[in-house]
Parts: C-alpha cells; sequence; structure tokens
C-alpha cells in the first residue's frame, strides 16, 4: 500500500446499502436503510446509543445477517459472504490484540493466515510500523504500551492485508480527550495519504465533525440526515438534527402569512416557506453564536436592522468558557435562549438584566413539522 499522498476526492459509489433491515424479536435496529458509499471517501455513522449505527457496520462487516435487503459492493452482493472474504478491515473500541504477541507479530497477524510469503510479510509490517509511527516499539507486548499506541497497533493490523474498506467502531472511545484528538488527527492525515474508504461510527459530534468527509445521522435505526458536516450545521434537514449536531435555539411561532409570523405576540420576520399558511405552527432555529445580546443601552444606540429581529429576555446566568462567552436568557413567555459570542467581543450582560436578543432573518431555520423530543437535545444524545 502506497504511503504517497493522494488525491482521493470522493468518486464513484464503492459501496450501496439498499432497503437494509435487521429486526430482533419485535425490536426494529436498522429499519429500510438505503446508502450510497463513495470510493475513497471519509464516512462517520453519528447517533445515540441504539441509533443503529453500529449494527448497520456490523452488517457491512458481516458479524450481523440483514433481516432483509442487500449489501452491495462495485455492484456485487456481499450478504451470503463471510467477513473474512469481503475485503474489509475493522477496528474496534476494544483494542483485541494478542498480549503473548509482540507489536509486530500482532501486525503480521493477518498476513499469517492467509499464508503470505514471509519475504512479503515482512515489507508490509515494516511500512505499517512506519505508517503508525511504531517502529521503536515492534518488539514491546501491548501491555508495555498506551492505549493510543495500542489503538494505532490496532489500525495498522486492520490495514496491512490492504482492505479496499476500514470499518471502525467507536475507535477512539476509551482514550482521554488529549490522546482523542491527536489520534483524530493522524486518522485524517492517514486516510489521505491511503486514499482508502473508512466508515466510522462514533456518538460524538465534535469527533465527526472533525474526522469526516460526511456525516450520516441515526435515529431509531434511520438515517435523518446526510451530508457535510458544514451543511448538515448550517442548513440542518430536519429539528432533530438541528438539535442533535450542535446547540440550537427553537423559538415557537405562529405563522400570520408567509414571510412574517409571531412568536409570544411579539411579531417577526420570517424566511419564505412552502406550505406555512397564516395560523399555522413552527419553529424558528436559531444557533447561539448566530444571535446577540445587547443591553437596552446598546438597542437603544443601535436601530435595528433591516432584515433583523429581536425578543426581549431576561438574563439567567453568563459563562465564560475561555475564548468564548455564553449567556443564557428567559423570555417572558418562558423560552430559554443560549448567545454565545468571542469572549474579546465581551458581554457586559449580569444576571438578572433585562436585555434585547437579536438574529438575523437569513441566519434561522423553519420546520413546520418536529416531534417533541425532537427538540430535548435530540432525546438526550449528548
Amino acid at each position: 500500500m502506497s504511503a504517497v499522498i493522494q488525491d482521493n476526492a470522493p468518486g464513484k459509489t464503492l459501496v450501496s446499502l439498499r432497503g437494509l433491515n435487521k429486526h430482533y424479536g419485535d425490536f426494529t435496529a436498522v429499519d429500510n436503510l438505503d446508502l450510497d458509499i463513495q470510493d475513497g471517501e471519509f464516512l462517520t455513522f453519528l447517533g445515540s446509543s441504539g441509533s443503529g449505527k453500529s449494527t448497520t457496520l456490523s452488517m457491512l462487516a458481516g458479524f450481523e445477517t440483514p433481516s432483509s435487503g442487500e449489501i452491495l459492493v462495485d455492484g456485487q452482493s456481499l450478504v451470503q459472504v463471510p467477513p473474512h472474504k469481503r475485503d474489509i478491515g475493522m477496528v474496534f473500541q476494544r483494542y483485541s490484540l494478542f498480549p503473548h504477541l509482540n507489536v509486530r507479530d500482532n501486525i503480521a497477524f493477518p498476513l499469517t493466515i492467509r499464508k503470505l510469503a514471509a519475504a512479503e510479510t515482512r515489507k508490509r509490517v515494516d511500512a505499517m510500523l512506519k505508517l503508525v509511527q511504531l517502529e521503536p516499539f515492534a518488539h514491546r507486548k501491548p501491555s508495555q504500551m498506551s492505549g493510543g499506541q495500542q489503538q494505532r497497533v490496532a489500525i495498522a493490523r486492520a490495514l496491512v492485508y490492504e482492505p479496499r474498506i476500514l470499518l471502525m467502531d467507536e475507535p477512539l472511545g476509551a482514550l482521554d480527550k488529549k490522546l482523542r484528538e491527536d489520534l483524530q488527527d493522524e486518522l485524517r492525515q492517514l486516510h489521505r495519504r491511503l486514499g482508502i474508504t473508512i466508515v466510522y461510527v462514533t456518538h460524538d459530534q465534535e469527533e465527526a465533525m472533525r474526522l469526516s468527509q460526511r456525516i450520516a445521522i441515526f435515529s431509531h435505526g434511520k438515517i435523518v440526515g446526510l451530508g457535510t458536516g458544514y451543511d448538515l450545521y448550517q442548513n440542518p434537514p430536519n429539528a432533530f438534527v438541528a438539535s442533535f449536531l450542535g446547540n440550537s435555539n427553537f423559538l415557537r411561532i405562529t405563522a400570520q402569512s408567509n414571510g412574517a409570523g409571531t412568536f409570544e405576540g411579539q411579531p417577526l420576520a420570517i424566511r419564505l416557506t412552502p406550505g406555512l399558511d397564516a395560523g399555522s405552527q413552527a419553529l424558528i432555529m436559531v444557533r447561539p453564536e448566530k444571535a446577540l445580546a445587547m443591553t437596552l443601552q446598546q438597542a437603544a444606540a443601535e436601530p435595528l436592522p433591516a432584515g433583523w429581529n429581536e425578543v426581549s429576555a431576561k438574563v439567567g446566568e453568563v459563562l465564560f468558557l475561555g475564548e468564548s462567552q455564553t449567556c443564557h436568557v428567559r423570555t417572558d413567555g418562558g423560552t430559554e435562549l443560549t448567545v454565545k459570542a468571542l469572549s474579546a467581543a465581551g458581554m457586559p450582560m449580569q444576571p438578572g438584566e433585562t436585555v434585547k436578543v437579536r438574529w438575523a432573518v437569513a441566519d434561522a431555520c423553519i420546520y413546520t413539522e418536529w416531534a417533541e423530543s425532537d427538540l430535548s437535545k435530540a432525546a438526550g444524545a449528548h
């Protein structure tokens, strides 16, 4: 496998999941799922526990058999193909290294069982040791290594037989935050160098954003959002995705006409939205960093610009978080909102103070359909 940096922008479809279902008795773990995975892309399955992401990965790996549906790689069905013949590498959260073997022999194991020639095995293992920067540790046992080093061994072992697809199920979940971030950076660089297809499972939204070219957000066995992290964050397709990916402010409004509505009796300007009729209910979603909190004195000195909204609220608390500050406020009608600003910009608010919260109409997404659970941080996923 070449260690030369490649241009691995996603191209043609490599993997197709069609009408994929997995039932355990009356429980549906994966519900009629369709997905195309591009050759060479880094795709992350993101969701809370029980959302179906790991079950989907296990069916792709061959550890679980679909109740119905199809798994195609290059147009060929894998459903009846055993795991060891799928040309797919797998890395788990538990490193699953052989404790009695040293690093070199752990990495060589997949080649040994495939009866590869000794010279070729040595060449590939040497290349993997260099790739994951473990050459000085080749003769150590797993017990003599840190968690991060052991996970690198597991990654090298999964890559050594040059699989076309690498599956990773919460591989960094057991590591501390700093080490996890370091390995995330290494994984991203590894993907760029090798150009293979990686499908990664995590419940950590920041990890998904940091690693992926695309993210598939799972909920109740379905994919409810699919796209780049930027697109999913800036224009979430539904209220669940808006709540799950990042922090969100939701305001319940009543449409007066298309382009206008009321929030707690106050008039608001809203985006033109198909199907939003007078009298119908809707949600406005505003990201905390897109909202602006101003003292009454500041608001009086700066008239509301065209294309902006403003509501009154009372400050609950202001939190200093290093590079940023967060202000929690409550409107007269009881709606809780969060405003975030860079610390350098200042936020001279005091608890109990009445403020004006402003946002641009163009920065607010509108949803005409939602479940109440969508508004509770995606059912506690965070």
